[in-house]
């Protein structure tokens, strides 16, 4: 990494569709129902599991939620993150558009009462019994999903920030509704934290993604720097101008969250009581926007891969000050 003094310091970037065919239906069923498919699993254990495996950080923070929206927050969090994978988990966009019907199809079977055999559908069922989970909100994340199959490089901020809008923060409009909270002062700020924590992640993966020759950072910031995408791939952190990429991408993350701060300025920065749970979804972001700082914002540093072993602290301390 080229030595290079940055203005930036770490308190201030912590502080600063289309319809698908109704062919696709019966063959989007076959797969659910496919040998495969883990049907005779508890729900509930099984969305916990789920989250346990693939979501970290969402397994951490789901130590906020307790008795029914324990089980509505795993439902909601296995549901998005089994949605999230579809695109690396099948061979072509048939497969991916088809298993994104199902999940259009159990969102309706949800409405209508009648949930297909599938343990996450049948927990987000139960959830939607004890929390008005609108539908709504869990269809756009399926088509946002499903948009993704289609054109997974944003071109433009405003692309990739109506998409973490539609997935992140989407879901959190849910979880607000798990726990009962109506504020929309509250559903703004959540909303900018869904964005900074969709493009935390897709920094966070910018060496996997490289590796299979896809750009995750919008085209309109590598153009201003004079990124290659095929030098990205090829040379990782020695790109000339990806780590200007990736500092201009990091600001944005952290200006978003910057902005949910400002919205809480009414209750003197601390978080509403109960609405903490919601907020902890910034701590990993304003975490791993710390320690890219602190190796100078090189996306493919081996550090950035692992673990952080202070974060589950980090969580609980945050949470019991009331702040993000």
């Amino acid at each position: 990494m080229v030595a290079r003094q940055r203005t930036l310091s770490i308190n201030t970037l912590l502080n600063a569709h289309r319809p698908r065919p109704r062919s696709l239906r019966p063959l989007a069923r076959s797969i659910a129902d496919a040998p495969s498919s883990p049907q005779t699993e508890d729900p509930h254990a099984y969305c916990k599991n789920f989250v346990r495996q693939h979501d970290y950080e969402g397994f951490l923070i789901s130590q906020f939620y307790a008795g029914d929206n324990a089980r509505a927050y795993f439902a909601l969090k296995a549901f998005s993150n089994e949605l999230a994978m579809i695109q690396d988990s099948v061979s072509n966009i048939l497969i991916g558009e088809m298993r994104m019907q199902f999940w259009r199809d159990v969102v309706k079977g949800i409405t209508d009462g009648r949930p297909p055999h599938h343990p996450i559908a049948l927990a987000l069922y139960d959830a939607s019994k004890t929390a008005n989970l609108a539908p709504y909100h869990l269809k756009r994340i399926v088509d946002a999903r499903a948009n993704e199959l289609q054109a997974p490089v944003h071109l433009t901020v405003d692309s990739l920030t109506s998409h973490a809008e539609s997935t992140a923060s989407t879901l959190l409009y849910l979880l607000m509704s798990v726990l009962n909270l109506s504020s929309e002062t509250l559903s703004h700020a959540a909303s900018h934290v869904g964005v900074a924590q969709s493009i935390s992640i897709l920094l966070r993966a910018l060496p996997y993604h490289a590796a299979k020759g896809r750009m995750v950072i919008p085209a309109e910031i590598t153009a201003k720097h004079a990124v290659s995408q095929e030098e990205v791939f090829r040379k990782g952190p020695s790109a000339q101008g990806i780590d200007n990429a990736v500092f201009d991408f990091a600001t944005l993350a952290n200006d978003h969250i910057l902005t949910a701060r400002d919205m809480l300025k009414e209750t003197g920065g601390k978080v509403p009581a109960g609405a903490m749970p919601i907020f902890s979804t910034a701590i990993p972001v304003t975490t791993y926007l710390e320690r890219l700082e602190a190796v100078n914002f090189d996306a493919f540093h081996p550090s950035l891969q692992q673990r952080y072993w202070k974060l589950p602290w980090r969580v609980w301390r945050s949470y019991y000050k009331s702040t993000f």
